[in-house]
């Protein structure tokens, strides 16, 4: 219950970091705080400590291969925020995200 907790906390921590650059002069940096690797840590330390270290390297690689999708999200929000408004922009990019991650699934599952 403890590491829920924690993780938890983590989470809103996060939030509160996002929120206050959004609002300071440097409010780009709120970009790069969802980066960090909070989520990532708390799911290699679980695989990590659960699964070999034959399984932990294989989701590093496939973490790595996430940057894919995310990269696809942010072209299209990118695009998208010159055509649509902010709702519409950020709901097609998700899509994006979704057809981008699946389509790695199947890779990955097909071929790893």
């Amino acid at each position: 219950m403890a590491t829920l907790v924690l993780k938890c906390g983590i989470g809103a921590l996060v939030v509160l970091i996002i929120a206050l650059f959004s609002k300071s002069k440097s409010f780009y940096i709120a970009g790069l705080v969802p980066l960090f690797p909070t989520f990532a840590l708390i799911a290699h330390y679980i695989v990590g400590s659960q699964r070999t270290v034959t399984d932990l390297r294989a989701t590093f690689l496939f973490s790595m291969c996430s940057i894919v999708p995310y990269f696809a999200y942010l072209i299209a929000a990118y695009f998208f925020s010159y055509r649509f408004s902010l709702v519409y922009c950020l709901l097609f990019a998700t899509i994006v995200w979704i057809i981008a991650a699946a389509l790695l699934l199947m890779i990955w599952q097909r071929y790893v």
